[in-house]
């Protein structure tokens, strides 16, 4: 998939071999094949950070089971409009590898993909009520309208026996499930569409590669500073368009782009960790994803969940996330990651972020403190009878949580990705987590938009683009999307 950058001027350079690059770079190729592109990684494989299996949840983000998509308002109403938004993006995702199957391009979408129910669940009358009521907006809308709600331990016992075990029927507790959630192996995924790239349009990933710096050029262009990490050599290259999907190290990249957007984003590193079990009796109980919710002060991306996973062909069980704090901004970075990032410009926003998030702060200490034991204690919230020996520490990847300036607080935390572009689409960015890989091709084509307006808007380019996702920009009609829903799921064999 390497070989030597063989000319100086490309179309559009993508910085980072994670799953937003290769899909930007084959979407952008599948619309218009004679573009020229570049991809650029300093490791020495792609799917090496956030995308790999271990470092991320494997959940197929689509809002059926994630309680903090739909926020309790001041009203005591639940609010479902994120979660619309994200069951939106993922479903034009799962139009996207459809494609692809169609193409043959993906000859076994099981490879990376497995039908799994995604269930809630919750303990005590507060959070009861709150599902409830969750469950009762879900399903006056057409998206989530299979959805099952139960507060029986009869009924819980069918859908998670490994959490109902040792239950009475005096605790307080409920959940609901939706029957078409998905496990997603991300790293199997994003490697397949690079030998895509590679294979069919002549696209390959060069490795051990490290942008340095981007400076912009007097014809509108910008010129890539690249240093190869085996050889020392530099180069600089010039590009129309340039991405910058670095996972968590785009924000420093993003720092040396002279583009006044750049100003007042900041970065908050949050490193993780999950349970991950050892005993292949226990991992046969149990086939499900179970999101519970978020503790005091926790972050939304640190709700509590039991998953089933599929890794390396094999069927796990993991629990977690548990948060932790190391000043990189990759798994593979640098202890300075979090210095580096800090400026004049970003230095009101870091402050408020951390003034206004005082209660994160304090979470994040509880976590970097547990031990092993304690970790333990909170996997026993979910499997009462949890012993030690069946479970190992895996460490997972690193997030960089975006701060972004704010006009009252002088920062804030921003939860999801947000893409930072200049004014004139040449140089695009995106920062920040979760939903991430679920929703990464909606993300791309948000940034095709931008970068490559005249594709995205001739004639061609929305015919190709309603072959490939019949979703994207539709208004979503019961009809609509019950069709697109039934398609998809043939197709991926769901």
């Amino acid at each position: 998939m390497n070989r030597e950058i063989p000319k100086n001027h490309y179309d559009l350079i993508c910085v980072g071999g994670g799953i937003m690059s290769a899909n930007l770079a084959l979407m952008a190729k599948m619309l218009k094949p004679d573009l020229s592109i570049l991809i650029l990684e300093r490791l020495g494989d792609v799917a090496q950070e956030s995308s790999a299996a271990w470092n991320n949840a494997g959940t197929g983000h689509s809002a059926l089971c994630e309680l903090n998509y739909c926020p309790e308002q001041e009203d005591g109403s639940v609010s479902i409009k994120k979660a619309i938004e994200i069951c939106k993006q993922f479903e034009i995702t799962k139009q996207f590898w459809a494609h692809l199957v169609e193409k043959g391009f993906i000859e076994d979408p099981q490879h990376f993909l497995k039908p799994i129910p995604h269930h809630s669940w919750v303990t005590g009358e507060k959070n009861v009520t709150f599902l409830k009521k969750r469950f009762e907006a879900f399903k006056e809308h057409f998206m989530f309208d299979t959805i099952e709600y139960t507060d029986q331990i009869s009924k819980m016992r069918d859908w998670f026996p490994l959490i109902m075990h040792d239950r009475t029927e005096d605790e307080v507790m409920a959940g609901s499930r939706i029957d078409r959630g998905t496990e997603v192996n991300f790293g199997v995924l994003t490697k397949r569409l690079y030998e895509i790239l590679a294979t069919a349009f002549d696209t390959p990933v060069h490795f051990h590669k490290e942008v340095e710096d981007l400076d912009p050029l007097d014809n509108g262009n910008w010129t890539a500073i690249t240093k190869d990490l085996k050889t020392g050599k530099k180069q600089s290259i010039e590009a129309d368009h340039i991405f910058i999907g670095a996972g968590g190290g785009a924000l420093l990249l993003l720092e040396t782009v002279e583009i006044e957007e750049k100003d007042g984003f900041g970065g908050f590193p949050v490193s993780g960790g999950w349970l991950v079990c050892k005993n292949k009796e226990l991992i046969e109980q149990h086939n499900a994803k179970v999101y519970s919710k978020a503790g005091e002060g926790a972050p939304p991306m640190s709700m509590p969940h039991l998953d089933t996973r599929y890794v390396d062909g094999e069927k796990q069980l993991m629990f977690g996330p548990f948060a932790g704090f190391s000043p990189k901004f990759l798994k593979q970075g640098s202890n300075l990651d979090l210095v580096k990032s800090v400026n004049f410009k970003n230095i009101p926003s870091m402050l408020g972020a951390f003034w206004h998030n005082l209660d994160l702060t304090k979470y994040l200490i509880g976590q970097v403190t547990m031990t092993f034991d304690d970790r333990m204690n909170e996997l026993r919230n979910f499997i009462k009878d949890a012993k030690n020996e069946d479970w190992r520490i895996e460490v997972a990847g690193q997030r960089v949580q975006t701060i972004k300036r704010d006009e009252f607080k002088g920062g804030k935390l921003e939860f999801g990705t947000q893409i930072v572009s200049g004014s004139d689409g040449k140089i695009t960015c995106l920062l920040g987590a979760s939903p991430g890989a679920s929703t990464a091709p909606k993300i791309m084509l948000d940034v095709l938009e931008q970068a490559f307006p005249e594709i995205m808007n001739s004639p061609e380019g929305k015919k190709k683009l309603k072959e490939i996702v019949p979703s994207y920009k539709e208004e979503i009609t019961k009809e609509h999307f019950n069709k697109e829903l039934q398609r998809t799921t043939a197709i991926l064999n769901l």
